[in-house]
């Protein structure tokens, strides 16, 4: 249970286990380094910031790669011919791996396997996307995109989170944001390589191309990343206690309904340019990728103001009512301007919520050494929400006719019913205090 600031002060964060060098191979994991030895979170510096920047790399291939398959819907469906909520299985299939991993490879960083682990995941998505470009049917689509890459793509996410958790203390949620802008960064340079590419080389080579910038992208953070913890490696694959936390059962749930909703913007922004405004094909997918692109900036300013005014849990909260609110005036958006403003606004706001994703349940982790666990639990539970969200917006847009306003209802309902919970979450560790820092 996170602690209001004067006790953070006091808490186990503030005391960090010894470094992995600092151990001797004899004493083993349960060994006890003397106090003296114990390692202060340097909090700031080179090597703390270039963690950093491998963290950023990762997150572009990690949920960049996830956030183009609106590129992906509409090529699919163009050449497939394929109902809506089916083509979507295909993403929702990756996002949930991609969640559905980091309980393993959490529990993998937790016990120093981090690099080792990065490269693991890393083969699977660059072979899941060449094998993508060889596809012609759905089904081998569904295995090479949704399943291997999604596989990869879990198994990268959580090992740089771990090492970057444990440099940072009072600068920890603007270290977490930060990184967190290689989503919006991915999410830019994989789409516009698939959807520039395809009209020059074609489908096949465009992918290929993606899947040699996730290879480069892949070795610069292995050699960059720098695990300093004491590997924990006895202990269980999930920490049942965590579910005895008041907090950390309601940021579970608060986290299940934002992913459940979040997918469907994504999916679908560019269909309904398409499909509702007559956007073009290519001006539909640039609205993609201005979404994509607003969402660089406002993770670390949303990280830096969790760190030094309201926290990030009161953050996190109030820009997923954001959120939800944008999803509901969505419904009134029926001009090539508007949908543009939308983009723009809507953008803004995904990427300061999910900045503050990480950086929300680090406050509530005492343990550094249990952040991989506890936050690869969350990011499982949530994988099914990231599942189903996607087909769920699609059956409801077929069973409507091709129309979004019921779609885009249930989504914004749902987001806006998340934010509810996060604040909840922070009642049931500060009371019911109307400012109070956490």
């Amino acid at each position: 249970m996170a602690a209001t600031p004067d006790v953070e002060k006091a808490s186990p964060m503030s005391r960090r286990p010894s470094r992995l060098d600092d151990v001797s191979v004899s004493g083993g994991e349960d060994a006890v380094p003397p106090a003296e030895e114990e390692f202060q979170p340097p909090d700031g510096g080179l090597v703390a910031w270039s963690q950093v920047v491998a963290g950023i790399f990762i997150n572009m291939m990690a949920w960049g790669y996830p956030s183009t398959f609106g590129v992906y819907q509409l090529y699919y469906r163009d050449t497939l011919k394929l109902p809506e909520a089916q083509i979507s299985w295909i993403g929702s299939l990756q996002v949930f791996l991609a969640f559905a991993m980091c309980t393993f490879s959490g529990r993998l960083a937790d016990a120093g396997y981090v690099k080792s682990t990065i490269i693991v995941g890393s083969f699977l998505v660059v072979f899941g996307t060449f094998m993508t470009s060889l596809c012609t049917e759905y089904w081998q689509i569904f295995l090479a995109q949704g399943l291997c890459t999604g596989l990869g793509l879990g198994i990268i996410f959580m090992p740089p989170l771990s090492v970057i958790n444990s440099y940072f203390v009072t600068k920890r949620s603007s270290a977490l944001a930060i990184s967190a802008t290689g989503t919006g960064l991915g999410s830019v340079i994989f789409p516009a390589t698939i959807q520039y590419l395809i009209p020059q080389i074609g489908f096949p080579w465009a992918v290929r191309c993606a899947a040699f910038v996730a290879l480069f992208v892949a070795t610069v953070s292995v050699l960059m990343l720098r695990p300093q913890l004491r590997p924990r490696r006895s202990g269980p694959l999930i920490e049942w206690d965590a579910f005895r936390e008041g907090p950390y059962l309601l940021y579970i749930l608060g986290a299940f309904l934002f992913f459940w909703a979040l997918y469907f913007g994504f999916f679908y922004i560019n269909a309904y340019a398409r499909n509702v405004i007559h956007f073009s094909t290519t001006d539909s997918v640039q609205l993609l990728l201005i979404t994509n692109g607003m969402s660089v900036p406002s993770r670390p300013v949303a990280g830096y103001l969790a760190d030094r005014y309201f926290g990030p849990i009161n953050l996190y909260a109030f820009h997923t009512l954001v959120l939800g609110c944008l999803i509901f005036a969505w419904t009134g958006v029926t001009t090539r301007t508007g949908m543009y403003v939308f983009a723009v606004f809507f953008g803004l706001a995904v990427g300061a919520a999910q900045g503050l994703f990480a950086g929300s349940l680090a406050s509530l982790t005492k343990d550094p050494r249990k952040m991989g666990t506890r936050f690869g639990m969350v990011c499982t539970i949530v994988a099914f929400a990231s599942l189903a969200g996607p087909p769920t917006a699609g059956a409801i847009i077929d069973k409507s006719g091709g129309r979004y306003l019921w779609a885009q209802v249930w989504a914004g309902l749902v987001i806006v019913l998340a934010s509810v919970t996060f604040v909840v979450a922070r009642c049931a560790v500060t009371g019911f205090k109307l400012w109070v820092k956490i």
